[in-house]
Parts: structure tokens; C-alpha cells; sequence
């Protein structure tokens, strides 16, 4: 981890909150209060999952696909290379509570009724996709409204997304500890694990210790993809169905 570590403080230095419009390809998420208490500050997160640009570098676009096959530290500093952050724990969480508030991101057309839409999910794909690609099924809608108005694409299915774990991990966002009851990862979905839509998530007293947390499921995760689905993956391992999402300060 120490040359990570040093990458990661050489990148640290100056990226400084945006102030005035977002830079292109971000979204506002409005200050949350999670179950518990947990206050989220207001943060700017990127509308798509990251993108891989022939240099290599994190790039923002609707139009490539996901990048995958790369495990969480290197995706850690791909976002820092670029200026942003790594999605956390408590931002994901944010984001899955604000959609499933709001009235369109639920098949039934009121909140609660029916079941949340869960993007690409049901196998139809054999890879990530671009935003632009639009599934035959109207049950795999990849677009979810946020409170203000904004939307963002692909925060269930199509690939997981690498989180830092700032619930349950350590100085480095990884699980260092087991899943207390009341934990806001546990608790903030306002329903049970494979229901409505929402995805799975763990019972309290499961240890993930030493591993990274990954959300929202993949093409192909079935009755397993949600906004509130987490799961755990090696840090270092590189998934063809795991990629990221980068985040800014407000």
C-alpha cells in the first residue's frame, strides 16, 4: 500500500470544491439524513459510471461503456488522477434513499407501489453497457430521478460500482470491522433485503473484514441488482463486472 498511499497524497494537494455550474457530466445530490441521524453533506457525483479514455485516464461520457477489470485501490486513484473522489459508503446510501423517495423510479408510479426499477439486470446484455444503449424491457429502465430533478443512470445494475467504505472501514475504505445492528448500511433501505426491487444486502454481524464494498449489481444480476445491493470483492481483484463512480465536494 505505500505507493499507493504516496500516488494518492501527490494528488491530494489542490482540487478544490467547484464553485458556480458543475463540471460537465455531474449531478447535485441534495444534503441527506440517513436513518440514525447520519448527516451526508450535499455532493456532486458523476451522472455515469467512469469510463476509461485511450490514455487511461477516468473519462465521463454516455457514450462508452463502463470501465471494468479494475480492482478498488487503482480505481481509488484513477478518481484522484482525474480531480474527483471515490463514490463512499454514506454518498451511495444517500443516493439509493433519495430515489426511492421519488415517485418515477418506482414501476407503480407512487412511492412504495410496485417496485423500484433496477437498470440493466436480467441477463439480456453479456457485458456493461454504454448509457446510451436502451433495453427492450421496460423493467430494466436505467435512468433514476433524484428529489432535484437530476438523474442518474446505472445506480442499480448494468456494473457495481467500487465504494470507499466510510461506515465500517478503515483509513483506506476497507471493511475493518463486522456490521453492527443500526449500521446505515443495514438501515437505510426502507424495506427487506430482495424485495420491491431494493436488492440484497447482509444481516448485522457479518464480517467482511479485510474486503471492498461494491453496489448497485451487474447485467446479469437478477432479483440481486438494487440501488441498495452491496456486496463484497477483494480489493485488488479486477471483475468484468465491477467499475466505479466518481464524486465531488460542494
Amino acid at each position: 500500500m505505500g505507493n499507493l498511499d504516496a500516488d494518492m497524497a501527490a494528488v491530494a494537494v489542490a482540487h478544490a470544491p467547484p464553485t458556480g455550474p458543475l463540471p460537465a457530466g455531474f449531478v447535485a445530490v441534495p444534503a441527506t439524513t440517513l436513518p440514525g441521524g447520519v448527516e451526508v453533506p450535499a455532493f456532486a457525483v458523476a451522472r455515469w459510471l467512469a469510463a476509461c479514455g485511450p490514455d487511461g485516464q477516468v473519462v465521463l461520457s454516455e457514450t462508452m461503456p463502463p470501465w471494468v477489470r479494475i480492482g478498488y485501490h487503482a480505481a481509488r486513484l484513477a478518481c484522484a488522477l482525474a480531480g474527483y473522489e471515490l463514490l463512499t459508503e454514506r454518498q451511495a446510501l444517500a443516493i439509493a434513499l433519495d430515489i426511492a423517495g421519488q415517485a418515477a423510479n418506482w414501476t407503480g408510479g407512487a412511492v412504495g407501489v410496485g417496485r423500484l426499477f433496477q437498470g440493466l439486470h436480467r441477463g439480456r446484455f453479456d457485458g456493461p453497457q454504454a448509457a446510451t444503449v436502451v433495453s427492450p424491457d421496460p423493467l430494466e429502465r436505467r435512468w433514476f430521478v433524484l428529489s432535484n430533478g437530476e438523474r442518474i443512470i446505472d445506480a442499480a445494475g448494468n456494473a457495481f460500482s467500487w465504494v470507499f467504505d466510510d461506515v465500517q472501514g478503515n483509513a483506506d475504505g476497507i471493511v475493518a470491522h463486522s456490521f453492527l445492528p443500526g449500521s446505515p448500511t443495514l438501515a437505510t433501505a426502507p424495506g427487506a433485503p430482495m424485495q420491491q426491487g431494493m436488492g440484497w444486502w447482509p444481516r448485522a454481524g457479518r464480517s467482511w473484514w479485510g474486503r471492498a464494498l461494491a453496489r448497485g449489481g451487474s447485467w446479469s444480476s437478477q432479483e440481486g441488482a438494487g440501488v441498495f445491493t452491496v456486496v463484497d470483492e477483494r480489493p485488488q481483484a479486477e471483475r468484468a463486472y465491477v467499475g466505479f463512480r466518481c464524486t465531488l465536494p460542494l
